[in-house]
């Protein structure tokens, strides 16, 4: 072969490897399924992007059988309902919601605040104690957690995780994480995965942190509850009155209805 056909021969091999690392790059990115725009926050989506150098560094791999997935299902089957509870533990009003919970013989998901957890440990141990489970809500209820950079984000997720354990005491685990406002973004599911935490989102927002009166409240779980089984009611935060109220009803409902109450998925 003379060198001009050799030059050519070399030109098309060239091309090809261009092409073909061109092809491969477009798809690892497609199939990394990470988002490549902010979308509005919701209790199913999470925002944020994984841009290079803007990835989880918590110690340790991902426990087998934890996905970064937000859960909504219920462990209880495909009637059952998840109670959850948020922005506790308070001393005053996280006792009454265990003694309507109690009552009616039902488990719930406790989301708490590190610092609460911390200047609350004899409440956190009756929730353990109760036989319900804990959830990692971070360090400051910070709304904006998904426009944070990735150390903060970390921070504000295994702080609080470890100030909720260490007031549980006994070994006693978070088993989830709830993003404040829903908050969520790609590292910090994969952050609260990596620690043996199932991402938890929600599909019934009682909104009863706005105060709307009981019969709203249980009106809002009975209008919502057809969005998915994980309803959202709050222990911490000020005067809780209303929600004590509209639980015990809820719940009163629920065991009318035939439905059973369970645990979030963590493994599925």
């Amino acid at each position: 072969m003379n060198k001009q056909g050799m030059r050519a021969r070399a030109a098309v091999v060239a091309s090809a490897v261009a092409v073909g690392a061109t092809v491969w790059g477009v798809a690892a990115f497609v199939d990394s399924g990470h988002p490549t725009s902010h979308r509005n926050v919701s209790p199913q989506q999470d925002t944020g992007s994984d841009a290079k150098g803007d990835r989880a560094s918590g110690p340790g791999r991902q426990p087998q059988g934890i996905p970064e997935s937000i859960a909504h299902a219920s462990e209880g089957g495909a009637n059952a309902v998840n109670i959850t509870i948020d922005d506790g533990p308070d001393p005053r009003w996280t006792p009454k919601v265990l003694d309507v919970l109690a009552k009616y013989d039902v488990k719930a998901t406790f989301c708490m605040i590190g610092p609460q957890a911390k200047a609350h440990p004899d409440v956190v141990k009756q929730v353990v104690a109760a036989g319900h489970r804990l959830c990692d809500h971070t360090m400051n209820h910070d709304t904006s957690m998904d426009k944070k950079p990735l150390a903060y984000q970390e921070q504000q997720i295994l702080e609080a995780k470890k100030l909720i354990e260490e007031a549980a005491g006994g070994g006693a685990k978070v088993d989830y994480y709830r993003a404040p406002g829903g908050a969520f973004t790609p590292d910090s599911r994969r952050i609260a995965a990596a620690n043996g935490m199932r991402p938890l989102g929600w599909n019934v927002d009682t909104k009863d942190f706005e105060k709307p009166g009981a019969a709203a409240i249980v009106e809002a779980v009975k209008r919502e509850i057809g969005n998915g089984p994980t309803v959202l009611f709050h222990d911490g935060g000020g005067n809780r009155t209303q929600t004590v109220e509209a639980l015990d009803q809820v719940l009163a409902w629920l065991k009318e209805q035939g439905r059973p109450t369970g645990f979030p998925v963590r493994t599925s």
